[in-house]
């Protein structure tokens, strides 16, 4: 397997091309610090030729026919499958997670393409019985219009496919401001479009200065609708410049995801379950596992199996094929990692496990675990965003499920328990858009991807994706 970096251009109206300006910024691999590519910085000059790429791009897009837009989605699946290996290696490069969750995610990527491709040929509108019979009502269903996307670092391939992937369905264009960190993946996503024959100006891809991009771009009259996945600060201040422009936007922000272990709970299965999901990518997930409530019974045997699973993980460069987990995507997790275990140990919180940088060369992090932690502590407040397990103990369900609640957060949550009445009641209370009883996360395409309260609002997966890119046009023909 190849391990070249290319340098990432920007894709304006169908072509890779430098910014105007020549400027580039550096890329990094977070496992060794290096610099091992050059990124084109976009400006306005480049940030108007896209738009404009955008709005052309979209008046052949609407216009063509459910049938043609599915089976270009579908030939844009087949060259990512083709291109995983290839794709895969870079996207290690740039992000660090080991390579096998780099394939996995690409290959995830290709089933999304799919589901929404097959989904554009079920975007149907209605006839509407009218209130006189020589008088026909129908609802039609249309593309919102040109989108502007706002992708993180973490998922550099999948944050992308779903947000891609929609738009194409329902008609739309499509212009993305992909991460600055991790660009060259998703410049291989956007080159299996091209290839697949998606018409000039459909889809545009920039980077740049993310808030300069971002004000430029969302009350631009050219862009109909916004997506963004992030961190809620960052969302909050793009969905009120949206609102003020009045675009409808999708956000999914950030979690705080707990994990309730009932008192019926299998304790094996929770470990393995929310213990890879918990390192997964390094923890850099916006539904990992978080807060971690443990029946007060079932805290000694669950807290001694999930140091034993931390404890065996191989921490190593992600292109290592023995390396269980990755580096942190750059110097500022790591700090961040730092200020919420002291923050914690100084509140009174056990360290069982890890609390340290594992190497001077790269964003190296031991996988750790903290016990006993009280609700004051930072780290039971703010999303960790990385390898850290912050543990305490509950008597009853109830305890647990106001906890879960306290929070304004509600993205994702994970619950362990054999009783049907748990399951009903978790079900019913815990307040968030994604909730797995009994198994680590599984982010279907057909099922809808998102949060509530401060984690955002509308929906990344299922048809419900798929509303947020359609206008609904009523019309009501009078016969004469």
């Amino acid at each position: 397997m190849s391990q070249t970096y290319p340098d990432t251009q920007l894709l304006i109206d169908g072509q890779w091309q430098n910014a105007a300006s020549g400027k580039t910024i550096a890329v990094r691999n977070p496992a060794t610090g290096e610099v091992i590519g050059q990124l084109a910085h976009a400006g306005k000059e480049d940030l108007d030729r896209a738009l404009a790429a955008a709005e052309k791009g979209f008046a052949i897009w609407r216009n063509t026919s459910a049938h043609e837009r599915q089976a270009t989605m579908r030939k844009a699946a087949v060259l990512l499958k083709e291109r995983a290996d290839q794709i895969a290696a870079l996207l290690t490069q740039e992000q660090g997670k080991p390579l096998a969750e780099a394939r996995a995610e690409v290959l995830a990527g290709v089933g999304i393409i799919e589901w929404f491709a097959d989904e554009a040929l079920r975007l149907y509108g209605r006839i509407v019985p009218a209130r006189r019979s020589d008088v026909q009502q129908l609802v039609i269903k249309e593309p919102v219009g040109p989108v502007a996307a706002f992708t993180p670092w973490n998922f550099p391939v999948n944050q992308i496919v779903r947000k891609i992937s929609a738009a194409l369905a329902t008609g739309c264009s499509f212009l993305c401001k992909a991460p600055e960190e991790t660009p060259a993946s998703p410049a291989a996503l956007f080159q299996c479009f091209v290839d697949a024959g998606v018409p000039a100006g459909v889809i545009g891809l920039v980077y740049g200065d993310p808030a300069e991009i971002s004000s430029y771009l969302i009350p631009h009259p050219t862009i109909r609708k916004v997506t963004f996945t992030g961190s809620t600060a960052v969302g909050k201040q793009l969905a009120a410049m949206a609102g003020a422009h009045m675009k409808r936007c999708t956000m999914e922000l950030g979690g705080h995801a707990p994990v309730i272990i009932a008192e019926d709970a299998d304790v094996d299965l929770a470990v393995k379950a929310v213990g890879a999901s918990k390192l997964r990518n390094a923890g850099q997930v916006c539904i990992s596992p978080t807060r971690f409530l443990v029946h007060r019974s079932l805290e000694k045997a669950f807290t001694e199996k999930m140091v034993d699973y931390f404890a065996a993980i191989k921490v190593g460069n992600g292109l290592d094929p023995d390396t269980k987990m990755g580096p942190l995507a750059n110097p500022r997790r790591i700090t961040a990692m730092q200020s919420l275990v002291a923050n914690a140990q100084a509140k009174g919180a056990q360290l069982l496990l890890g609390g340290k940088t594992l190497s001077d060369v790269g964003n190296f992090y031991a996988p750790t675990v903290l016990a006993n932690v009280p609700l004051e502590a930072d780290v039971f407040n703010n999303e960790p965003f990385g390898p850290v397990v912050a543990l305490r103990t509950f008597d009853k369900l109830e305890e647990a499920i106001a906890e879960a609640n306290r929070l304004p957060y509600g993205l994702a949550a994970y619950a362990f328990t054999s009783s049907l009445k748990y399951a009903q009641l978790l079900s019913q209370q815990v307040e968030t858009g994604m909730l797995w009883i009994n198994q680590p996360a599984v982010a279907s395409a057909e099922m809808p991807f998102g949060g509530v309260k401060d984690s955002g609002y509308g929906s990344e997966g299922g048809t419900e994706a798929l509303e947020a890119y359609l206008v609904a046009k009523a019309v009501s023909i009078a016969m004469v």
